[in-house]
């Protein structure tokens, strides 16, 4: 670890600096072999690297980014080809250099091996996950601290003009205690009273009194919006900051998937609160591979379809009067709603009568279920039913939304909408029985009276015409289960009752709410204002409140719930899906019977306790061939097989499986030390639902698969 803490910040910021630079050089190189000022570019970032690290003594990254240097140096004359292999040795390289940063910055050990080879080049064995993405520094203007410094000094003056209306306060209150006193001796004597201030004076000091307060607020409040505005301003970043993580992601992702991809950034120069960023790297980390695993398509299939071999993702971003936008759209298969419904019944998500009322909006939504994959064939990273429900989970924790659009065959957009800032949000404050709401603007399409002739129900909801199509509406009483105040279809509400027993009301304050393509109207008691609110979110125990996204405080000091939208628009959802009929109860399930081929007698020990553990019952083969002929004798649910086993080896044994109509639908998982790319892509050849790396196993990973699968 590097002992000095200044040397340290510095080499932190300038060693991913350089890493980030020489991370995108390579990319680019592996596109433009020929373009010598930009191989001259990033030859200076690595010979930069190398000086910085031989200064700070961290010999290990100096000998790596020397390695690098040699390449690149070879490579500008023409002794050493840029190819792809070449781009994936110096990436490899970037990988250590990463690795053994971390560890001279943290002082703690990073998993980074390194072996240095006769040209100083070096491969990396491992690298460590990073739990969390964390944006620990940003760069300010100097002119923006000058300002914010500017603004400090008009807060101290206004500071002291505040300590003076004190002051002119307290002589108000000994003037009108002597008021009090004179007006007092009048009224018991006939005597004259001590001279003090008159009336008129008292006046006049209150009127200046006033005054002076008014100013004093006006201009606080204006200075304190400068500063907040400034201080927003300086936690801003680009969104290029995390954009530019996902090229490399795209390239070896596509790589190892055997296609082709190319990921189109824009908009990376608009700009986001730091938070978004550092929340929003693992989502759209999940959305591109997503795009990479279920959307593009391979070479071969996209040439028959009459699209280009390579297939197309675009990362997108900009800026609406009220939200950031991101965008992570495919030129793939698309979506496919029958599969989805598939899978839904399958993992008992829905019922059939769940399914026939939901629109294309609504069934696309079911893949941010957790535990949802419509995935065939389960590896370490695809088809293990996780990644989208993190999405989702991730955009709502921002106050967000995340909308789908599918075109079967061509391709497939996800949007995602999150407000500029997350410390305020613009509201409208609303009351329901007494109660104060704060409901986001951005999710309000307007507001309107309702009258009780325009109501009417459909399939037992009730519902309006707005902009020429049927919403459904509820009572904003209803959705925080709290005493109804409105009772609504013609009847008389609870408060105006018991002040006019004969009035009726006729119209009901409305909100219409609109998250992506869904809407819903909202009937509350009043609208009482719109106005900025500083957001507080829920403490721990009440962070998951259906309905509700934190609190305020308003200006009155009264505390405000702040509603969540989408959290409303689901509720509704949920009491309007019919009632599936009763399913009669089902017999005790049999114990479920898994067939496990495994040559090695410790490795099919293990598993065989993995899965009795687990509650499975478990015949052992000794091969792929005596797992044949024990395959006819009884019903399984499972096969779980190693790959390089004597007589007869998985691969075959799965094929010969598939062979037969009679286990074409049973579930084969390999387990293997096998890791390379091709071997998986003979796994999925031969009929495997699953691809197991024995170095990368763990238990759950394997009852997860069979769960899943069986």
């Amino acid at each position: 670890m590097i002992e000095d803490k200044e040397l340290r910040d510095l080499f932190k910021i300038e060693s991913a600096e350089h890493i980030s630079r020489l991370e995108n050089g390579f990319l680019r190189l592996e596109k433009e072999p020929e373009n010598h000022a930009l191989l001259e570019e990033v030859f200076r970032e690595a010979h930069s690297l190398k000086g910085a690290a031989r200064m700070l003594n961290l010999t290990g990254i100096e000998d790596l980014a020397h390695g690098i240097e040699e390449i690149l140096g070879a490579a500008a004359k023409g002794r050493t080809a840029l190819t792809s292999e070449t781009i994936d040795a110096l990436c490899k390289e970037l990988d250590a250099v990463k690795g053994l940063a971390s560890e001279a910055l943290s002082g703690e050990k990073a998993g980074a091996d390194v072996r240095v080879e006769e040209e100083k080049s070096a491969t990396r064995i491992s690298q460590p996950d990073v739990e969390s993405f964390m944006i620990e520094t940003v760069r300010v203007d100097t002119k923006r601290l000058d300002a914010l410094m500017t603004q400090v000094g008009e807060l101290s003056v206004t500071k002291g003009r505040i300590a003076q209306r004190l002051t002119e306060t307290e002589d108000l209150i000994e003037g009108w205690e002597k008021l009090k006193a004179n007006a007092k001796h009048s009224a018991r004597s006939s005597q004259p009273p001590a001279l003090g201030v008159s009336h008129a004076e008292f006046e006049r000091l209150l009127n200046r009194l006033q005054k002076s307060l008014h100013d004093d607020s006006s201009r606080l409040e204006f200075i304190t919006d400068e500063l907040e505005e400034s201080i927003y301003k300086t936690r801003l970043l680009p969104l290029s900051t995390i954009f530019g993580l996902f090229t490399r992601t795209v390239r070896d992702l596509a790589r190892e998937r055997a296609k082709e991809a190319e990921l189109s950034i824009e908009g990376g120069d608009t700009t986001a609160d730091k938070r978004i960023l550092e929340e929003m790297k693992d989502p759209l980390m999940h959305l591109i591979r997503n795009a990479i695993d279920h959307g593009i398509e391979t070479a071969e299939e996209r040439e028959r379809a009459g699209k280009p071999r390579t297939g197309s993702i675009v990362l997108r971003a900009y800026r609406t009067a009220s939200n950031i936008v991101i965008e992570v759209k495919d030129d793939g298969k698309g979506l496919d709603i029958e599969t989805i419904k598939n899978t839904a019944l399958k993992r008992k998500f829905c019922t059939k009568e769940e399914l026939s009322v939901m629109t294309p909006a609504q069934t696309h939504a079911l893949i941010f279920v957790s535990g949802f994959s419509t995935s065939p064939f389960v590896t370490e990273v695809s088809g293990r039913g996780v990644g989208l429900d993190v999405v989702r989970a991730n955009v709502e924790g921002l106050k967000g939304t995340v909308h789908i659009e599918s075109t079967p065959g061509h391709g497939c957009a996800f949007r995602v909408q999150l407000p500029v800032t997350l410390a305020t949000v613009r509201a409208l404050i609303v009351a329901v029985d007494g109660i104060k709401c704060a409901v986001p603007v951005a999710q309000v399409q307007t507001s309107c009276f309702v009258t009780k002739e325009e109501l009417f129900t459909i399939e037992g909801r009730e519902t309006i015409i707005f902009g020429g199509k049927p919403v459904s509406v509820s009572r904003l009483s209803d959705l925080l289960e709290i005493r109804q105040s409105l009772v609504i279809s013609g009847q008389q509400s609870a408060i105006s009752c018991q002040l006019n027993p004969k009035s009726e009301i006729n119209k009901f304050p409305c909100i219409i709410l609109a998250v992506g393509d869904e809407s819903l109207g909202i009937i509350i008691d009043e609208l009482l204002d719109e106005q900025e609110v500083v957001l507080k979110p829920q403490g721990r125990i009440l962070r998951r409140v259906r309905n509700v996204s934190g609190s305020t405080i308003l200006g009155t000091g009264e505390i405000c719930t702040v509603l969540n939208p989408l959290d409303m628009i689901k509720s509704v959802r949920r009491r309007e899906t019919p009632m599936p009929a009763e399913r009669p109860q089902e017999e005790v399930e049999r114990k479920k019977v898994v067939l496990l081929a495994e040559d090695s007698i410790t490795t099919r020990t293990q598993e065989r306790r993995i899965l009795t553990g687990a509650g499975y019952e478990v015949v052992e083969a000794v091969d792929g061939m005596d797992a044949l002929n024990k395959l006819g004798s009884r019903q399984f649910d499972a096969v779980v097989s190693d790959i390089l086993m004597p007589n007869m080896d998985g691969l075959t044994l799965t094929r010969k499986i598939r062979e037969d109509k009679r286990y074409r639908e049973l579930p084969v998982i390999l387990v293997t030390s096998l890791a390379a790319d091709d071997d998986r892509k003979k796994g999925l050849e031969a009929g495997a639902n699953a691809y197991i790396v024995k170095p990368a196993f763990d238990q759950q990973m394997l009852l997860e698969t069979i769960r899943r699968l069986a």
